[in-house]
């Protein structure tokens, strides 16, 4: 029999076709991976700016435990602490980017057992509450303060203690009154027993009735600030639930809810924070049960948990306080805390002497790796104990309970916090034991969302 070589005249038409498609099929997805490579190769290290409020605000040394919100629409960026509430704008077209602060402060914000700020980014919606035992004084603003509206303030028998106001889509399936505001309003507290959820229709003007999350058999009393998720799952974090650190999840409105643990975790003092990103992955960040900042993320609701790790590590942080995580694009998130390199009992006024500043994790790949800078390399926040132990401490307690993350339009991360070290007590000591109120902006870096990555922050609109 004759051998014959295979050639092009030798082959049918429509493999010659096939081969032809996968080679354009191997070129089509070699140039999405050069893509990839790209956009990661571009991805740089974030730094910050800090900026404080004028003097002559009131309050402005009176900031323990402040809220950060960004309104998308205007750019703007609100900071409450105490009985006030400040609009601060930024102008980058100087250099470096200046802030103006306003007194926005709502009429009914006369007194506060605990202040909350709230901005919906969507729909520019400001919310501000003011605790005042089971109900809150608390307003909305429209138009980042010029104008409130008073709100019932509350859910219908809400608990006592450590309220929380958060919002974002209803989710699929919602049943009785009809929607009157574009996105749900939550306003969730802790009570003697339990804490509860209430669901607000008309963009936080009322509440309906408190829900149960969990009892105090499944989880400690005090919890962090409920998220909800772009699907409508809504998220309150908790530092102790039978010894995890995890979430309580409703996915039908606030009607039910799931306690869901991070088996990686251990309990401890400080509420723990959660960021969601843009398709729903959420980002758990927390105080391990040995002082370190960990992370942690879930796919499924919380179901379950990857990527656990120690993000303090760069810097040595052995002690850590006030998580607060903000998510953008579903691969990118921030979160912050107070940290120190200084291990042992942080709440020992005489004996600790950590110096604390605020530092900042970022991820640009899920959660597999964090990239940690510090926020504030030349100007300490506190110097010595910070006590976390609520009314029981002493002057240590200047910075309260929590700091708050926020990231603007074109993905600056924000990090509201107190300042409890200034004048004299940043070069050396004593302590100073201020609460003064500070934003920490990002100024350079890859932000949380990656269109923006090939723009310097500076000069985005």
């Amino acid at each position: 029999m004759v051998q014959r070589s295979l050639s092009a005249h030798t082959l049918p038409l429509r493999l010659l076709r096939a081969v032809g498609l996968l080679a354009t099929i191997a070129m089509v997805i070699a140039a999405i991976g050069s893509a990839v490579t790209s956009t990661r190769a571009a991805v740089t290290t974030p730094s910050y700016r800090n900026y404080a409020a004028p003097s002559g605000l009131p309050n402005a040394n009176n900031a323990g435990e402040p809220s950060i919100g960004s309104n998308w629409k205007t750019g703007n960026v609100m900071y409450a602490a105490y009985t006030s509430t400040y609009r601060v704008t930024f102008d980058d077209s100087a250099s470096p980017p200046q802030a103006s602060w306003v007194d926005k402060s709502a009429p009914n914000s006369i007194i506060s057992l605990d202040p909350i700020l709230f901005t919906d980014h969507t729909t520019g919606r400001t919310q501000v509450s003011h605790l005042a035992g089971k109900i809150s004084l608390s307003s909305y603003t429209d138009n980042d303060g010029d104008s409130w509206t008073p709100s019932q303030g509350a859910g219908i028998n809400s608990g006592v203690d450590h309220q929380t106001i958060g919002g974002g889509p209803f989710a699929p399936g919602l049943t009785g009154a009809v929607k009157l505001f574009p996105d749900a309003v939550y306003y969730c507290s802790q009570d003697i027993a339990d804490a509860s959820c209430a669901l607000s229709r008309d963009g936080g003007l009322t509440f309906g009735l408190a829900v149960p999350t969990y009892s105090l058999l499944d989880c400690g009393g005090l919890h962090g600030h409920v998220k909800v998720a772009p699907d409508g799952t809504v998220y309150v974090p908790n530092k102790d639930c039978g010894g995890k650190q995890g979430v309580t999840v409703s996915t039908n409105n606030g009607t039910t809810w799931t306690v869901r643990k991070n088996p990686s975790s251990s309990a401890a003092d400080s509420d723990p924070s959660v960021g969601v990103g843009s398709n729903g992955t959420i980002y758990f960040g927390y105080q391990n049960g040995d002082g370190h900042p960990h992370a942690a993320v879930s796919h499924d609701h919380g179901a379950t948990w990857q990527y656990d790790q120690d993000v303090g590590t760069a810097f040595g942080i052995q002690n850590t306080v006030f998580p607060a995580v903000v998510a953008g694009d579903d691969d990118r998130a921030a979160f912050a805390f107070l940290g120190t390199p200084t291990g042992g009992n942080y709440q020992d006024t005489q004996n600790f002497q950590g110096v604390w500043h605020v530092y900042i994790a970022h991820t640009f790949d899920g959660g597999h790796t964090w990239t940690t800078v510090d926020a504030t390399p030349n100007d300490p926040v506190q110097r010595g104990s910070i006590c976390t132990g609520g009314t029981t401490c002493g002057n240590d307690r200047n910075l309260l309970d929590f700091i708050d993350a926020t990231v603007d339009k074109q993905g600056r991360v924000l990090v509201g916090y107190a300042d409890g070290c200034i004048g004299a007590c940043v070069q050396s000591g004593p302590n100073s034991f201020s609460a003064y109120a500070t934003i920490a902006r990002q100024s350079s870096g890859s932000g949380l969302f990656a269109q923006y990555d090939t723009q310097p922050l500076g000069t985005q609109p």
